[in-house]
């Protein structure tokens, strides 16, 4: 099995204390994050609007608002894609110069959004030209996401690697919540008959700005260690990353998708979907939904960190496990708890976004997974392919499930949490030397 060369090799170098320098990446690297993630997330707050104005005017509401989702789902449709030819440059000529192109290709779609003409001044022109953004936004992101994770993970010492992870996947949690307070102040600042005439520009052109800022600070990042390392020794990936990954690699595949499973669940179902199905199911008023979404999201965040200290602490196989089992608890006290006491939703609430933040175990295991030469292929074509998979049918199946219950959505978190055990136990047992480290996969 191939190891992987490293700085981590060196005794020394892996049980250092975060420097001075490993503070300023993880800052810096997460601030941009949750520029980007705003940057992309921010869409789905404005379906409505832009469902009105992109599309013709006598469209039937159910058809407008279903191709507006369908301009949404195309943003996770392309990530594989994006995901896959990022990674494929950044194993081959580096981390740092993919992790400024992905930043990148998110502000400028975003700042041209903002900018689109409508059907009323374009026609049909308008709708594709949203869709072409909607798509370069989508592989931006689909590089941005794997090639953050690993860009932190090889700047800090090994044992430093799950708090690393657990704090750019907070920043990048973070960028929910920006964008869920944005869309609040909006339509709290502005009447809907504004946000229709163009305060609905204003979230998308303040992030295309974010967007350059972000691409600003990250000129200020050095190339990781780790990749400067392997082309010093000329040890870099030769021929195509993702061959290697497919023909050698079956078993970080397996497990990183899995994982990206229960990944999909908790921020999917937990955060963006409970604030409309609480108003269906127990008739919550959209302001309290969303009030008890923004403090659910900043406890995700914070659970994002406190899971990737438990990754150093006592072992990602133990911290998975104990984040799979919170995940789903929470998430039946939620909608058990709601649906018999509504004036608790917020504290609940709380509670399953704390659970929600297992998210912050999934990138430590999955760069242990892939050796240093093809870890950036071998994680963002996993994470992609499980998001754009699991991300795009969870909303179809819990909607379905719900006919049924009004318990499904907890009942499927339930389930995916079944899986992440599962793989928390391999981890334990049959994967505990091929995923106890980065030296080697």
């Amino acid at each position: 099995m191939e190891t992987h060369s490293s700085l981590e090799t060196q005794p020394s170098l892996a049980q250092r204390p975060l420097s001075a320098q490993d503070v300023r990446t993880l800052g810096l690297a997460a601030l941009g994050g949750a520029l980007e993630f705003y940057d992309f997330i921010i869409f789905v707050f404005f379906t409505a609007v832009i469902g009105e104005l992109f599309f013709p005017a006598d469209t039937p509401e159910w058809l407008r608002q279903l191709q507006a989702f369908g301009l949404f789902a195309a943003g996770y449709l392309v990530r594989p894609l994006g995901g896959i030819v990022m990674a494929h440059f950044g194993d081959r000529g580096g981390r740092k110069r993919m992790f400024a192109l992905s930043v990148f290709m998110m502000a400028v779609p975003t700042l041209l959004i903002g900018s689109l003409p409508t059907y009323a001044t374009a026609g049909y022109a308008a709708p594709l030209l949203l869709l072409l953004m909607r798509m370069l936004q989508g592989a931006a992101v689909g590089g941005e996401v794997p090639g953050a994770w690993v860009f932190v993970s090889e700047h800090v010492p090994e044992r430093r690697v799950g708090l690393a992870c657990g704090i750019l996947t907070a920043g990048l949690t973070f960028g929910i919540l920006l964008g869920s307070l944005m869309a609040t102040a909006i339509n709290v600042f502005y009447t809907p008959e504004q946000v229709k005439d163009f305060a609905w520009r204003i979230p998308f052109l303040v992030g295309g700005v974010f967007g350059f800022f972000a691409v600003y600070l990250r000129r200020w990042l050095a190339e990781t260690p780790v990749f400067e390392q392997m082309r010093q020794r000329k040890a870099l990936v030769q021929g195509l990353p993702l061959k290697e990954v497919l023909r050698g690699h079956g078993t970080g595949v397996v497990v990183s998708m899995l994982i990206t499973w229960l990944l999909t669940a908790a921020i999917v179902v937990v955060i963006l979907m409970t604030p409309t199905l609480m108003q269906k199911l127990h008739g919550i008023v959209p302001a309290d939904a969303l009030r008890a979404n923004s403090l659910a999201t900043l406890s995700l965040t914070l659970g994002a960190v406190l899971f990737g200290l438990a990754v150093d602490r006592f072992g990602a196989g133990w911290a998975l496990a104990a984040g799979s089992v919170l995940l789903s608890v929470t998430a039946y006290l939620l909608y058990v708890g709601v649906g018999a006491r509504p004036e608790l939703l917020a504290p609940l609430y709380v509670l399953a976004g704390l659970g929600a933040g297992v998210v912050g175990v999934v990138p430590s295991v999955m760069v242990r997974a892939f050796p240093a030469q093809v870890r950036f292929s071998g994680l963002s074509f996993s994470y992609n392919m499980a998001y754009a998979i699991f991300g795009g049918v969870t909303p179809l199946v819990v909607t379905l499930m719900i006919q049924a219950s009004p318990l499904a959505p907890a009942h499927y978190v339930a389930a995916v949490g079944a899986v992440g055990l599962a793989v928390a136990l391999y981890l334990l047992t049959a994967g505990r030397a091929r995923f106890a480290s980065m030296r080697g996969s």
